[in-house]
């Protein structure tokens, strides 16, 4: 059995963000976090299929990339979906295009400036959020459009920067034309979890599931504990599938 593919919203003719910001001028956000109403954090399946997203955030000491953990996946046929930060994007334009080519990745939004979704200004582990609805609009935009521009296709999904959102900006996403994403398996934290760690987040896999890891830090212990954790579930009945 395959897994259903995720469906996605209609997308509306320019100048759309602009439109889109306006309809939600002066809303209020009372729910914030990672797993509301609206996020896709798994997705339907008749089997032991499984989804891997990596994200690389960008900015500051943030925009490198983790060869060992993308050579991992293509030695291994594992596919995932890559959510980028425009940050990261312009930080080496021809490394987006060389993963794009490759069908086994998927290229996914991961915001302008990695802020956390909000109309209001709200923060998650310290980092403040885009402070109206607005701001929301072109934190999805902007980077929607710089990914078009170098690939020729449009992303499908987004993910805030620290996957946070409250819920007038996860309508945002998806009046933009984009589903936002959450997750199901907290792979890495943040890029933060030794080896070990990432095998036992990984471990927790269930079917219809969509693990959360980094690919931005090529001295963590993601990679290693993919090397670990991918070929279990593999040897354990799980395929591996884009979203």
């Amino acid at each position: 059995m395959s897994a259903q593919p995720i469906a996605t919203p209609e997308v509306a003719p320019t100048p759309f963000p602009a439109q889109v910001a306006a309809r939600h001028a002066g809303a209020i956000g009372h729910q914030w976090g990672v797993d509301l109403p609206g996020i896709t954090s798994s997705f339907p399946t008749g089997g032991k299929q499984f989804a891997l997203t990596l994200d690389a955030c960008g900015g500051p000491g943030n925009s490198d990339i983790d060869q060992a953990l993308i050579d991992l996946l293509i030695a291994e046929q594992i596919p995932a979906t890559l959510f980028l930060n425009q940050r990261w994007v312009d930080a080496d334009p021809a490394r987006v295009q060389r993963l794009a080519a490759n069908p086994l990745f998927e290229l996914a939004n991961h915001g302008g400036a990695h802020k956390p979704l909000s109309v209001s200004g709200r923060s998650a582990y310290k980092v403040a959020g885009t402070a109206s609805a607005e701001e929301a609009a072109y934190e999805v935009w902007d980077n929607h459009q710089r990914i078009i521009e170098l690939t020729g296709r449009a992303p499908r999904f987004f993910r805030a920067g620290t996957a946070h959102y409250d819920e007038v900006a996860v309508a945002i996403v998806n009046e933009l034309g984009e589903t936002p994403m959450g997750f199901t398996v907290n792979a890495d934290f943040g890029a933060t979890a030794s080896a070990a760690q990432v095998q036992r987040a990984m471990s927790a896999a269930t079917p219809g599931g969509i693990a959360l890891a980094h690919m931005h830090r090529p001295r963590s212990g993601t990679a290693a504990g993919m090397a670990a954790a991918l070929p279990a579930l593999r040897a354990a009945g799980f395929t591996f599938v884009h979203l």
